[in-house]
């Protein structure tokens, strides 16, 4: 006999437990991602946060490292500027160096030729002018204003003390272009005060050449030149000779000043006469001129230093085969 099939009922008690597992997973998910969601996000944030912070501080390192190198770009672009300025300046020397080699070689072909001439002219005297030519005398020193100027180098040693920076630069500045006026050319100039300090530091101890642009920045310098003094020439002279005498050279020295303040007079000439000695002929290794400002005779007339002053000179100008010229006036 067949059995009767069962009905199959659609909404079985099976149906329903499956439906209800369902719903309640999915309340279950809703359930756990409120609760997860914040602490997700708190998190995302933070992490944003510290990304920020770290940007700023590579942004603030930036603009350190920006800044360092804005001031090193300042700093090169003044260092170029400097180097084209000593470019210019060394290119102008070098133009004015060639300028004078080219008027040397220039003057050395005109002075052969002069000499060519001369020469002929020579050969056309008669043996009586020829004669009388020999037998004329030559004067070995000249002499300007009772100062020779034979010298081949000169040295200005300059009282630069207070009294004379004040009362009588104007004329000194007048009196050393005169000096170098009377001597056209020479092989070697150099400037130093009282205490032996030279005007410029990077010719100390060797001859400044002579140029026409070298006397005028001299002169120059000189304006503003005020090293410290102590009001005697005794070391400007001792060094002027212990480091510039050389055999065979005609050196001249010119002590500008206007007092002598301190020490014994008799103990500068000694010292003076043992660095400069005399040769067999009489002749000192040096010469020492001198030059008086009369500073003192205005301002202090009743100063001793006057007569001490004058008298120093006159005395190292006498010993040395100079001359001693003193001012009657600051104008």
């Amino acid at each position: 006999m067949r059995r009767k099939r069962r009905p199959i009922e659609v909404f079985s008690l099976s149906f329903l437990d499956v439906v209800s597992c369902g719903f309640g997973a999915i309340v279950l998910l809703l359930l756990i991602s409120q609760f997860s969601e914040p602490r997700v996000v708190e998190k995302i944030s933070r992490e944003l946060k510290q990304e920020v912070q770290l940007l700023e501080a590579k942004k603030m390192e930036a603009q350190g490292k920006s800044r360092i190198l804005a001031r090193q770009l300042v700093s090169k672009k003044k260092q170029v500027s400097e180097l084209k300025e000593k470019v210019a300046r060394l290119e102008a020397e070098l133009q004015e160096i060639q300028g004078q080699y080219h008027a040397a070689q220039t003057d050395s072909e005109a002075r052969k030729v002069i000499a060519r001439e001369l020469e002929m002219a020579k050969q056309q005297l008669t043996q009586d002018m020829k004669r009388l030519q020999e037998q004329q005398p030559v004067k070995a020193d000249a002499v300007i204003g009772g100062i020779p100027v034979d010298s081949q180098y000169i040295i200005f040693v300059i009282d630069t003390s207070g009294s004379m920076q004040r009362f009588a630069w104007p004329l000194v500045r007048k009196k050393m272009a005169e000096i170098l006026k009377i001597y056209p050319h020479v092989k070697g100039i150099q400037v130093m005060n009282d205490m032996g300090d030279y005007m410029f530091s990077q010719y100390a101890g060797r001859w400044i050449p002579d140029t026409p642009g070298r006397r005028r920045v001299i002169l120059s310098m000189l304006s503003n030149w005020a090293p410290f003094s102590n009001s005697s020439p005794v070391e400007g002279v001792e060094r002027a000779i212990r480091t510039f005498y050389s055999r065979g050279k005609n050196i001249s020295i010119y002590i500008l000043g206007d007092d002598f303040s301190k020490g014994s007079i008799q103990d500068v000439v000694d010292t003076i006469n043992r660095l400069n000695r005399a040769d067999s002929n009489g002749r000192r290794r040096v010469r020492i001129h001198a030059v008086g400002f009369p500073v003192l005779i205005r301002e202090a007339p009743g100063s001793e230093n006057i007569a001490r002053f004058a008298a120093l000179m006159r005395r190292l100008a006498e010993d040395n085969n100079g001359s001693f010229v003193g001012l009657s006036s600051l104008r």
